[in-house]
């Protein structure tokens, strides 16, 4: 019997690089946690584990690194940002102001107080120490795990800095070259620079991710229930249960999942869809939690609640897409996770090749040394992929297009070709009836009484469509009412006329079938044949061209009979048709040709699941329902907009691109910093600064995604 994997999800606070993120992973693993994804963007941890009583350990052992880890019901996510933001916010103001004087004893030589050793060990000391306490403890239990992080680079650097400053001011206090010896306000600022760069990487990180903190605003706080009295009472949202009675009003949001039991309003599903436009709902109508009404005022049944209803799935979904890594990320990860020994390497190297090859003082070779240390910048590698991930979801979500990780962005991004489904995806899944043609000489209005009043009592798609169609036609009284699923219904009169209504072989009509596809047969004898035409989305012909102009091959299979199959593909423009596919054969033309090129799958989400699976990337047309959500790697929740395809494929491509573009800054920065520094061509104080603020041209060109016209 196999072992019960137990899904866990931890805030790890106090993370700031993928090495940071390394080292709790690896802490994770160690304990025994399976399937570790660790994202220090988001300060989130996700795993399964066989004995959920050993998380308090697995908690205690990530805080014994140096971080803040705890359950999300106890850490809080609407806080965390903001608090981290004033966690370093009042130290760096402090090393600012300690900082300042000591730098401008370079440009005030002849300020005697400002050049006093004990003076300038008076001004840095407090911010080494602030130093110490924020980048230390860190890089102690980075060393500590096996896993050496980027404060170890600040560390090092800056206690050499003071450590060798404080050895010269001891050593040679009033002799001449003592101030040859005193580098304290390059200690001070090297540390004052990168707090100022962890406070704008914070600011610039939660502008990538806020998609979730967007979605978690949807939800209310409060629900006006009706109770059997008619009274209305207010209810926290997590005490609403399914079956209770809602009242909900003009500009109110939606609590939860439910129908409409009273009142017809118009509601703004944007957060849903994308789509601007009102939809209008009337009794017995589904309505989603998070959603507006724009107008009117109903009363609802409640059906899904808590963390059952669309809105905590999206967000759970959006969620665990952000833990996903793309392929493309594997390799700044593998660079950061040697990049920070390699580092001190060089800049052991450049300190003992400068003193003793070129001959250099040990002032300057130190100082180049302690450049080296502080220019080099693995956050950067770490940043360039998780931010760009983070802008392309949150803008994708918003837009109701949910892709499903950054695996599923980067495999979007390289689709050569798309194969559609028909029914419900190409079309409406409605049915529109074209001709209704009488054999017998019976009269048309009847045909058409029977018609309807027979479809009445069947679930099928096109029974739906041809009662709502026919709504203007008697309603007959029938008897001996049957219906026989994939082959149609039968029924009788009060006369005792036996009618049969369905496919060709199910009435036994014999007559020429033409492009009729319902076959009307009283007694035996043929009444009617009616044909009938899917409906067309709106828009799928311009939607088909522009994935063309992408250079997409479009490819269209169905179960239904050619002549129809190759009557909707010519409509949109699709000149590849597979037509009467059974959902079998779906998925061993989809094999073939992901075997091919890239390929994606565009189905109903439901029937197609087969196929969707089997394709690079499965696209899930649903009307929001929670198979269509599960069923797929990106999920459209706007069943009737097709249009947003190819948006979705120029917004992963363009994803795809920053991250290149980030990776080349992150590898370029360094490959050209390092030598610099170690020729003696940068003054750490510079290098201090220049490092701060190369992870904010990473987080800012990934930003750009949330803006950026595609």
């Amino acid at each position: 019997m196999s072992e019960q994997h137990t899904p866990v999800r931890l805030e790890v606070n106090g993370m700031t690089c993928v090495n940071c993120a390394q080292s709790v992973s690896r802490s994770l693993e160690k304990d025994g946690a399976e399937n570790v994804e660790v994202n220090f963007v988001t300060k989130e941890a996700a795993f399964n584990v066989t004995d959920p009583s050993r998380i308090p350990d697995m908690i205690a052992h990530i805080e014994a690194l140096g971080y803040r880890a705890g359950q999300p019901e106890h850490t809080g996510t609407h806080d965390h940002s903001h608090h981290e933001h004033s966690h370093l916010a009042r130290p760096f103001w402090i090393c600012a102001g300690l900082s300042l004087p000591l730098v401008l004893h370079m440009f005030l030589p002849n300020v005697t107080w400002l050049q006093n050793p004990f003076f300038q060990l008076a001004l840095s000391l407090p911010v080494y120490l602030i130093g110490m306490y924020h980048f230390g403890r860190s890089a102690w239990a980075s060393l500590k795990s096996g896993v050496p992080n980027m404060d170890v680079l600040i560390t090092v650097g800056s206690s050499s800095a003071f450590f060798y400053s404080l050895a010269g001011a001891l050593l040679y206090y009033g002799k001449p070259e003592m101030h040859h010896y005193l580098f304290f306000e390059t200690a001070a600022t090297i540390i004052t620079l990168i707090l100022l760069g962890n406070l704008l990487e914070e600011k610039s990180v939660r502008q990538t991710t806020t998609a979730l903190a967007e979605l978690n605003k949807l939800r209310v706080t409060k629900a006006k229930v009706l109770g059997t009295d008619g009274q209305v009472t207010e209810k926290n949202y997590e005490d609403i249960r399914p079956g209770d009675k809602l009242l909900v009003n003009t500009g109110d949001k939606v609590p939860v999942d439910g129908v409409i039991y009273w009142g017809d309003t118009s509601i703004d599903e944007s957060m849903v869809t994308g789509e601007s436009i009102p939809v209008d709902k009337h009794n017995g109508d589904p309505v989603t939690g998070g959603t507006i009404l724009v107008s009117g005022s109903i009363k609802m049944a409640a059906k899904r609640v808590g963390n059952d209803t669309l809105l905590s799935k999206i967000i759970e979904l959006v969620k665990q897409a952000q833990l996903a890594k793309p392929p493309i990320q594997k390799l700044g990860d593998r660079v950061s996770a040697v990049f920070v020994p390699a580092v001190l390497v060089i800049a052991l190297a450049t300190l003992l090749v400068s003193a003793w090859v070129f001959d250099i003082s040990w002032q300057t070779s130190l100082m180049r040394s302690v450049a080296v240390l502080v220019i080099s910048c693995p956050c950067a590698m770490g940043l360039a992929t998780p931010t760009a991930v983070m802008a392309g979801l949150g803008r994708a979500a918003k837009k109701g297009i949910l892709i499903k990780g950054g695996d599923t962005l980067e495999s979007f991004a390289r689709i050569k070709q798309i194969v559609f489904d028909k029914t419900g995806t190409l079309t409406t899944g409605r049915f529109h009836l074209a001709e209704i043609r009488v054999h017998d000489g019976s009269d048309e209005g009847q045909v058409k009484s029977l018609i309807r009043s027979m479809e009445t009592h069947s679930d099928h798609p096109i029974a739906k469509s041809l009662v709502e169609e026919l709504a203007s036609a008697a309603q007959l009284t029938l008897e001996n009412i049957q219906e026989t699923k994939g082959g149609g219904i039968s029924a009788r009169t009060s006369q005792g006329d036996t009618y049969l209504l369905g496919s060709a072989r199910f009435t036994g009509w014999n007559e020429d079938t033409g492009n009729a596809a319902l076959f009307l047969v009283r007694n035996g004898k043929p009444c009617a044949s009616i044909r009938i035409e899917d409906e067309l989305k709106p828009g799928v012909k311009e939607e088909v061209t522009s994935l063309k102009k992408l250079s997409i091959r479009c490819i269209m299979v169905s179960g239904d009979k050619k002549d129809k199959a190759e009557q909707i593909a010519a409509q949109c423009g699709i000149e590849e048709v597979y037509s009467e596919q059974s959902p079998e054969n779906k998925m061993s033309l989809i094999a073939s040709f992901s075997a091919e090129a890239p390929t994606a799958m565009v189905g109903d989400g439901v029937n197609d699941a087969p196929a969707l699976a089997k394709a690079s990337v499965g696209i899930s047309i649903g009307n929001a329902t929670q198979a269509a959500i599960h069923s797929a790697q990106i999920v459209l929740l706007s069943h009737t907009n097709l249009e947003q395809l190819a948006w979705a494929n120029k917004l992963s491509r363009q994803t795809l691109k920053t991250i290149k573009q980030n990776l080349f800054w992150a590898f370029f920065y360094n490959v050209i910093a390092i030598p610099i520094a170690a020729a003696g061509y940068l003054n750490p104080m510079i290098a201090a600064l220049a490092m701060a603020f190369s992870d904010v041209i990473v987080i800012g060109n990934s930003i750009r995604l949330k803006t950026k016209r595609i």
